[in-house]
C-alpha cells in the first residue's frame, strides 16, 4: 500500500530539530572564550542548574527556556553572551539509590546526567557545553575545599559544638526540612536533638553588609527581599538581667534579650529554652526535669516545628526579681517554643503581647496583665480574651512609662535598665552562622584531619578524594565504617591521624559554582581575570523556594572568596528572576488511586474517565506538578509528540513568567497548530519570491499598512523581552502573523517586499522562543542566508511607528456614540466637526444645546448637553 502523499508546507519538526542543533553545534554559536577580547559588552544569564534527579520535568522546562530566550535575546542584540550548564550533583537521593538498589551513587548520578542531558539538548537551549561539570566531579571540588582552607586561614570558619537535628536510625543529621512532624523523613524515626561538634562557616560576621546590600538590588524582586531582610533579622532591643532570688549552678542571674522592654511590666514568667546552661545544669538533678528536656530534644531543632509544637513547660522552682519591681519575683520554667540559638535562650514571657506567651500562661494558669492600650480602648475595661494584643497603642499599668508610644516607652526603658545595672540596648540578628557538616558519603570530603598531638590540621594534597570501595550495607556515615579511608598519617608531625569524615552540605556545592563557571578549567578556583569580565551574573533564573538559603549562602561565599582574594566584588547576581510553577489538574480513579494526566480523558464539560477502563475519574484542583500526585507531565512525551518549539512556545504564551502556568493538553494543541499555520504562511510567501525594497513614498496603503504592523511589532516585542513580558511577545507575534494572513498576495513589488519583510521579521522575532522553527522559516525565504542565531536583532523603523491616523472616542454625557478617525494632533475644532458629523453623534445630539465640550487630544472628546 502506497503511503500518503505529504501534506505540503508542514513543518516536519522531527527533522528539523536534531538538524538546526547539529548545525548550532558545528558551527560554534554557543562557546565563548573565558576573557573575550572584541570589546563587545557581555552578558552572563544563568539558570539555576538542576539536581541530577533522572529524568527533566516541566520546571525545569520553564526555568531552561526562560534563560535560553534572555540569552538568545542578548546575543542578537550584540552582547557577547555566556550561558552555561552544570549538574548540583552531591546529595543524599543518590546515597538513598545506592541502599535501595545496589548502586554506587557516583554511577547512578552520572548515568542520570547522561539522560538528562540528552533531554536539556533535546530543548535547543542556546548553552555552551564546553563549560559543563558537575558538583561531584572532584576537578570541581578541589577548588571548594581549597576555598575551605582559605576561609579556614582568613578566621571564616569555626568548629564547635552545636545542636542537631539526630535521626537515631539512619544515625546521621537531618536537615530541619528533613523532619517531617518530629520524625525522620526516611526512616520515620523520632527525631532527636544531639549535640555534636560540628564545621561553621562564620556568615554572621557579614550580617550587616548582607542586610544593608539588600537595598543596591534593584533587579531583585521585592519579595526575595524581604524574604531575606526578615531572614537575616536585625531587631533592636535590651539585653535584661533578672536575678535570681537564690543563686543556683553559679548562675546569680539570667540574661534575656527582648525587643519588647516597653512590656517589662506585663511580665507574667521567665522561660528558658530546654537547652539553655541553667537548664542542663537544673537536670542533673531533677529526674522531672531531665525527662522534660529529653521531650522536648524529639521536636528537632525546626524552628517551623517548634513553632506550631504545642507549648508545654516545666516549672522549675525557682524565681526571678523584676528590674523595675523589685519587691516582685516570678517563676522560672522550662518551655519547648524557646529557642537557645536566638537571643541568649531565656526569654520574659508578656502574656498579654504576645500569641505564644499567651497560649502558655492560658495553659498553665498565670497571669496576664496588658500594658498596651489599643487607641481607642478604655483601660478601665480592656482585657486580654483567646488573642494577644499586639498592635500599636499607648504603654500602661507601666508605672514611669505610663502615657508613652511604644517606641519612647522602649528608648525610656532602655535607659532605666542601664541607670539601673540591670541591661543594656543591644542589636540582635536572627541569622547564625551556617552549619556545613553533614554525616554523609556522597558529598565534598571536608579537607581537615584530626591529631591528638596538633588539633585540626589542614589537608596538604586536594582533593581528598571519596573512596570507590564503601558500603551502604550499615546505617549512618559509610566514611566512618570505611577500614582504611580515615586513618591517615598527621602532615605535621607524622602521628596517626583521622581524617574528618563529615561531608559538606550541599548549599556549599551551589554557593560558587556561577563563578566558577566563569573559567571551568582553570587552575584554580576562579581565573581573576575571567571573574572579572563575566561576574556579576547579568541575569539569574531561578524558584522563590530557594530565595532565603541558596541566595543568602551564594551572597555570602561571594564576600569570603572577596576577602581570601579570590573574587573583586560582593553582589553576585545583579539581577534576579523567580519563575512561577508549572501546575495541572490532579485525577483519582474510582479506587483512590492516583492517575496520570495521559490515563485520562477530559470532557468539555468538566468531568473525566479512565481511558482504557471507562470509569468516571475524580477531578482535583490545579496544583503544582508533583510525583506524588502523578499530576506530571513527560517533557520527553510532548518534544517527540509535538517538538521542543512547542513546549516552549506554550510555556511563555500561557502566563505571565512570574506566575504559575497551568499545563493543558489543548493549550499545547493550540500552540502546535500557530507553529504549523506560521509555516504554511511563510511558505506561501516564499514561494511569491523576494522584490527589491521599494521607497516608502511609493507604497500602496496595503503595502503601508504592513510594514506598520511589522515594524511595530518589532518595537513590542523587543520591548515585551526587555522586561521579561515573554507572554506579551508572544501576543504582539500572533498580531503581526495575523496582520500577514490578512494582507492579500499580489503582483505589485510593493506588497510582495512588504509580505516577504514581514515574513522574515516573524522569523527572526520568533528566534528566542522558537530557535529551530525560525532557522525553517529562514530557510524557506533565502536559503543561503546566514543562521538565524548569528544574525542581529530586527531594527524598528522609527518612520513607521508614528501612526498616520488616531481614532478619536466620541462621547455625548460621557456614553460612547461613535469614534472618528484623524491625523494625529488635529486641533479640537476639526475633531468637534469630524464628530458632529458622526451619524450616531448627530442623533443623540439633536434638538440639544451642547453646553460644553470636553476634549482629549488624540484620544476623546465629548459634549455636555444642556438638561431639558
Amino acid at each position: 500500500m502506497a503511503s500518503p502523499a505529504p501534506e505540503p508546507h508542514r513543518y516536519d519538526f522531527a527533522a528539523a530539530e536534531p538538524r538546526w542543533q547539529r548545525e548550532w553545534a558545528a558551527r560554534g554559536c554557543f562557546h565563548v572564550a573565558d576573557c573575550p577580547a572584541d570589546g563587545r559588552r557581555k552578558y552572563y544569564v544563568l539558570e539555576m542548574f538542576p539536581y541530577p534527579s533522572g529524568r527533566i520535568h516541566m520546571g525545569h522546562v520553564r526555568n531552561y527556556t526562560l534563560g535560553d530566550v534572555v540569552a538568545r535575546y542578548q546575543r542578537a542584540r550584540g552582547a557577547v553572551v555566556l550561558h552555561p550548564m552544570g549538574w548540583d550533583a552531591f546529595g543524599l537521593p543518590a546515597e538513598n539509590a545506592a541502599r535501595e538498589r545496589g548502586i554506587h551513587p557516583a554511577r547512578w548520578t552520572y548515568d542520570n546526567i547522561a539522560t538528562m542531558r540528552g533531554e536539556l539538548q533535546r530543548m535547543g537551549l542556546s548553552l555552551d557545553w564546553s563549560r559543563e561539570f558537575a558538583t561531584c566531579d572532584p576537578s570541581y571540588y578541589r577548588h571548594q575545599q581549597a576555598l575551605f582552607l582559605d576561609f579556614l586561614k582568613a578566621g571564616l570558619v569555626e568548629r564547635r559544638e552545636a545542636w542537631v537535628n539526630w535521626d537515631p536510625i539512619d544515625q546521621t543529621v537531618l536537615a530541619n526540612e528533613q523532619v517531617i512532624d518530629g520524625r525522620g523523613w526516611r526512616s520515620g524515626a523520632p527525631v532527636e536533638k544531639k549535640l555534636l561538634s560540628q564545621w561553621f562557616l562564620k556568615i554572621t560576621r557579614f550580617a550587616p553588609d548582607l542586610l544593608a546590600a539588600l537595598e543596591t538590588l534593584e533587579r531583585w524582586p521585592e519579595r526575595v527581599r524581604v524574604m531575606q531582610e526578615k531572614w537575616i533579622g536585625r531587631s533592636e532591643g535590651a539585653r535584661v538581667r533578672f536575678p535570681l532570688t537564690e543563686a543556683k549552678a553559679d548562675f546569680a542571674a539570667i540574661e534575656v534579650y527582648t525587643t519588647r522592654p516597653d512590656t517589662l511590666y506585663g511580665m507574667s514568667f521567665l522561660a528558658l529554652a530546654p537547652e539553655h546552661p541553667l537548664a542542663a545544669a537544673l537536670s542533673a538533678e531533677n529526674p522531672a526535669i531531665a525527662a522534660f528536656i529529653a521531650e522536648c530534644r524529639r521536636l528537632g531543632t525546626s524552628e517551623a516545628v517548634i513553632e506550631t509544637a504545642e507549648k508545654q513547660g516545666l516549672d522549675t522552682g525557682l524565681r526571678v526579681r523584676h528590674p523595675f519591681l523589685p519587691d516582685q519575683t516570678f517563676p522560672v520554667w522550662i518551655a519547648n517554643f524557646v529557642l537557645m540559638e536566638y537571643g541568649t535562650g531565656a526569654i520574659f514571657g508578656c502574656p498579654a503581647h504576645d500569641q505564644r506567651d499567651l497560649d502558655f500562661a492560658r495553659k498553665y494558669r498565670l497571669p496576664v496583665r496588658p500594658v498596651v492600650l489599643p487607641p481607642g480602648a478604655e483601660a478601665a475595661s480592656f482585657a486580654i480574651g483567646d488573642e494577644a494584643y499586639d498592635g500599636p497603642g499607648a504603654v500602661f499599668n507601666s508605672g514611669f512609662l505610663d502615657g508613652l508610644a511604644a517606641d519612647a516607652a522602649k528608648r525610656a526603658a532602655i535607659e532605666a535598665l542601664a541607670r539601673g545595672g540591670h541591661g543594656e540596648g543591644v542589636v540582635n540578628w536572627r541569622l547564625r552562622d551556617w552549619g556545613v557538616s553533614r554525616q554523609r558519603y556522597w558529598g565534598c570530603p571536608i579537607p581537615v584531619i584530626h591529631c591528638e598531638a596538633c588539633g585540626v590540621v589542614p589537608a596538604r594534597d586536594l582533593p581528598v578524594l571519596l573512596p570507590e570501595d564503601v558500603s551502604f550495607d550499615r546505617p549512618g556515615n559509610p566514611l566512618d565504617h570505611h577500614p582504611t579511608w580515615k586513618h591517615v598519617p598527621c602532615p605535621d608531625c607524622g602521628r596517626p591521624a583521622r581524617r574528618e569524615t563529615d561531608t559538606f552540605d550541599t548549599f556549599v556545592d551551589s554557593s560558587w559554582y556561577f563563578a566558577r563557571f566563569c573559567s571551568p578549567r582553570a587552575e584554580r578556583p576562579v581565573d581573576p581575570e575571567a571573574a572579572r569580565h563575566w561576574l556579576p551574573v547579568d541575569q539569574y533564573i531561578g524558584g522563590i523556594e530557594h530565595a532565603i538559603l541558596h541566595l543568602l549562602y551564594s551572597r555570602f561565599f561571594t564576600r569570603a572568596m572577596r576577602a581570601t582574594g579570590h573574587l573583586a566584588l560582593d553582589e553576585p547576581f545583579a539581577g534576579l528572576f523567580t519563575q512561577g510553577m508549572v501546575t495541572h489538574a490532579s485525577y483519582r480513579g474510582a479506587d483512590g488511586r492516583w492517575l496520570y494526566p495521559d490515563e485520562v480523558e477530559t470532557f468539555a464539560d468538566g468531568s473525566a474517565r479512565h481511558r482504557d477502563t471507562g470509569e468516571a475519574v475524580s477531578v482535583g484542583r490545579v496544583e503544582a506538578m508533583s510525583k506524588s500526585k502523578r499530576n506530571t507531565v513527560d517533557p520527553g512525551a510532548i518534544i517527540a509528540r509535538y517538538g521542543a518549539d512547542t513546549a516552549r512556545w506554550f510555556i511563555l504564551a500561557d502566563n505571565p513568567p512570574e506566575r504559575d502556568m497551568e499545563w493543558t493538553e489543548s493549550g499545547v494543541q493550540g500552540a502546535f497548530r500557530f507553529i504549523q499555520r506560521l509555516y504554511r504562511l511563510v511558505a506561501e510567501i516564499a514561494a511569491e519570491g523576494a522584490a527589491p525594497k521599494v521607497a516608502s513614498a511609493n507604497l500602496s496603503a496595503p503595502a503601508r499598512a504592513l510594514r506598520q504592523a511589522t515594524h511595530r511589532a518589532i518595537a513590542a516585542v523587543t520591548e515585551a523581552l526587555e522586561n521579561f513580558g515573554f507572554n506579551v511577545a508572544v501576543a504582539r507575534i500572533h498580531q503581526l502573523a495575523n496582520a500577514l494572513a490578512e494582507t492579500p498576495a499580489g503582483a505589485d513589488a510593493d506588497l510582495r517586499f512588504a509580505r516577504h519583510e514581514a515574513a522574515g521579521t516573524l522569523a527572526r522575532l520568533v528566534a528566542p522562543m522558537m530557535p529551530h522553527l525560525a532557522e525553517e522559516l529562514q530557510t524557506l525565504l533565502d536559503p543561503e542566508a546566514r543562521l538565524v542565531a548569528e544574525q542581529p536583532w530586527p531594527e524598528a523603523d522609527p518612520a513607521l511607528l508614528a501612526r498616520d491616523q488616531v481614532t478619536i472616542a466620541v462621547q455625548v454625557l460621557g456614553k460612547l456614540r461613535g469614534t472618528v478617525s484623524l491625523p494625529p494632533g488635529s486641533p479640537e475644532a476639526e475633531v468637534a466637526q469630524q464628530a458632529r458629523a458622526e451619524p450616531n453623534v448627530a442623533k443623540a445630539l439633536a434638538g440639544r444645546r451642547v453646553v460644553k465640550q470636553i476634549f482629549v487630544p488624540d484620544r476623546i472628546i465629548n459634549f455636555v448637553i444642556a438638561a431639558d
